[in-house]
């Protein structure tokens, strides 16, 4: 990947600039931030769009980066764009309908969310993991990543605040190698998370999806507090090598 030419004041300097209406100035930020855009869209080549298209989704995403971008956020602007970027993408293969799930999770999905109304109705409080799996017959991973499969992609940068870790993000936790290629593979943590072991998975959708304390988590795999803490920083340091 090419490096960045301009420096921090240059494109604070062009940001403002095409804040305030010159094409110019947005022109020279996305002919700076090119190969930045290709190396985040070259994740989506091979799920039902062109790469043309891609790269103006990746462009109409970075442009929008540039209309909300703020210093005051004390982030790099190639920092704040990723996720910008990355989100346009991944609203547009939803809207389209490109992004599919099998049949078998959306179906449980579908009947999960039915029982939980239910559920609901009759006891004034949702059912726990536990209990919808114990309902349908099938493991708690399961219900974990069906329920999980109509859930909109968090942001990595969103707080995570448990009681346990105050202020807690998920990318402070797995920190790779500086640059733009580190920064996208963060950004994108959540696809090593399919090649996981069941309980592995269902560890790390708990406690960053589903914003569940370790003890909580214990509780769903009958293990004690100490030894998800445990298994939770195996897991990340795992994640740490692969991202590096």
């Amino acid at each position: 990947m090419q490096a960045i030419l301009l420096d921090w004041q240059q494109v604070r300097q062009l940001v403002e600039e095409a804040q305030n209406g010159s094409e110019e100035a947005k022109s020279a930020l996305i002919a700076e931030n090119s190969a930045l855009i290709k190396s985040i869209i070259k994740r989506f080549q091979g799920k039902g769009l062109e790469y043309d298209d891609l790269y103006q989704l990746g462009c109409l995403g970075f442009v929008k980066a540039i209309n909300n971008f703020n210093p005051a956020f004390n982030v790099k602007f190639s920092t704040y764009v990723v996720p910008m970027v990355i989100g346009e993408i991944k609203r547009f293969m939803r809207d389209d309908g490109s992004i599919k799930v099998s049949r078998a999770i959306k179906s449980l999905n579908l009947k999960i969310n039915k029982f939980v109304d239910a559920f609901f109705l009759e006891n004034k409080v949702k059912p726990t993991i536990q209990q919808i799996a114990k309902h349908f017959g099938v493991e708690e991973g399961d219900v974990i990543l069906a329920m999980d499969c109509a859930r909109m992609p968090i942001s990595l940068y969103a707080p995570f605040d448990d009681g346990e870790n105050e202020g807690l993000m998920l990318i402070d936790r797995v920190e790779g190698d500086g640059g733009d290629d580190a920064l996208v593979d963060k950004i994108t943590l959540r696809e090593l998370i399919k090649d996981m072991p069941k309980r592995d998975k269902t560890i790390i959708l708990m406690r960053y999806f589903y914003d569940k304390t370790q003890s909580e988590i214990a509780q769903v795999l009958k293990i004690s507090q100490v030894q998800v803490s445990r298994l939770e920083n195996k897991i990340l340091q795992s994640l740490k090598k692969k991202l590096s």
